[in-house]
C-alpha cells in the first residue's frame, strides 16, 4: 500500500492581499508551495503526490514542480468550487492509480512547515487507529459569544485543541465519506476540512499532537513569521520542532 499527498493549492489568497494567489509567493526564492512539496519530495514513505490547484494557475504550477524536480507529483487536477471539492477531485485522481487502502495525507499547500517526524507520526496513527488529525492544543482562553458582542461562557480550555494538517485517512474510507456528505449535505456547507467531514458523518477521529511551528501562511503576517523561520533554520538556530508522540486520542 502507498501513502499518497493530498495537496490543497485552490485558494485565491484573498486575505493575504499580495496580488497573487498566496502559495505562490516566493520566501527566500521558492513559491510557498514548493516549499511545502519538498518536504513530502523528501520523505522515503512518501510514494505520490496529487495536487488540487486553483485553475488558472495549473500550468505555472506544472513549471514550478518541473523546475525544482518535484518528481513524486503524478498529476495536477483543478480546483472546485470549495475546498472540499477541491480535495475531492485530488482524492478521486489518487484512487484512479491507487490501491483502496492506500493511506492519504491531505495537506494545505500553505503550511510549509510539516517536518519529517509529523509525516512518520500520522502515517502509524492511521496504521493504528485508521484516522490522525494533526492538532495542537489551544493556549488562549476559549469563550463562546452568540452575538459576537457579549461573552456568554468560557470552557474549559483544556479540552480545546486546533486542528491543522495533515490529516491523514484511507483512501476509501475518505472518498465513501465525501461521497455520503454529498447526499446530505450537496455543498458542503460548514465542512471547513476533512476532520468536520468525518465528524460530520459520526467517524472515529483520532488527534496526533503537532508542533505549533506548523503554520499555515494565511495572513501577512503568517507570511513574516515563515520568513523568519527560514531564517533560523538557515543559521541553523534551533527553533523548537520537537517530535511528539503519537497520541492517538479520540476527537469526540
Amino acid at each position: 500500500m502507498k501513502n499518497i499527498a493530498i495537496i490543497f493549492a485552490g485558494g485565491s489568497g484573498a486575505r493575504m492581499g499580495a496580488g497573487i494567489p498566496k502559495q505562490f509567493i516566493e520566501v527566500n526564492g521558492k513559491p510557498i508551495i514548493i516549499h511545502t512539496l519538498d518536504v513530502f519530495e523528501e520523505h522515503a514513505s512518501i510514494d505520490e503526490i496529487y495536487i488540487a490547484c486553483i485553475n488558472d494557475y495549473i500550468d505555472k504550477l506544472q513549471k514550478l514542480v518541473k523546475r525544482h524536480m518535484i518528481t513524486k507529483v503524478i498529476k495536477i487536477v483543478p480546483g472546485g468550487a470549495s475546498g472540499q471539492e477541491s480535495i475531492y477531485n485530488a482524492l478521486s485522481a489518487a484512487q484512479e492509480n491507487n490501491d483502496e487502502k492506500s493511506i492519504v495525507l491531505i495537506h494545505d499547500g500553505v503550511r510549509p512547515c510539516i517536518n519529517k517526524d509529523l509525516i512518520d507520526d500520522v502515517i502509524d496513527c492511521v496504521k493504528k487507529y485508521g484516522s490522525a488529525v494533526t492538532c495542537t492544543p489551544l493556549f488562549e482562553t476559549p469563550v463562546i459569544s452568540k452575538d459576537g458582542k457579549i461573552i456568554d461562557d468560557i470552557p474549559p480550555r483544556a479540552t480545546f485543541y486546533t486542528a491543522q494538517a495533515p490529516q491523514c485517512f484511507y483512501l476509501d474510507e475518505v472518498i465513501e465519506a465525501h461521497k455520503k456528505i454529498r447526499e446530505i449535505n450537496p455543498s458542503c456547507n460548514g465542512i471547513v476540512d476533512t476532520c468536520t467531514l468525518m465528524r460530520n458523518l459520526g467517524k472515529e477521529v483520532y488527534i496526533v499532537d503537532g508542533p505549533r511551528g506548523n503554520i499555515k501562511v494565511t495572513t501577512p503576517e503568517d507570511l513574516y513569521t515563515f520568513r523568519a523561520m527560514i531564517q533560523y533554520q538557515e543559521t541553523e538556530q534551533i527553533f523548537g520542532f520537537a517530535r511528539k508522540e503519537v497520541a492517538g486520542r479520540l476527537i469526540k
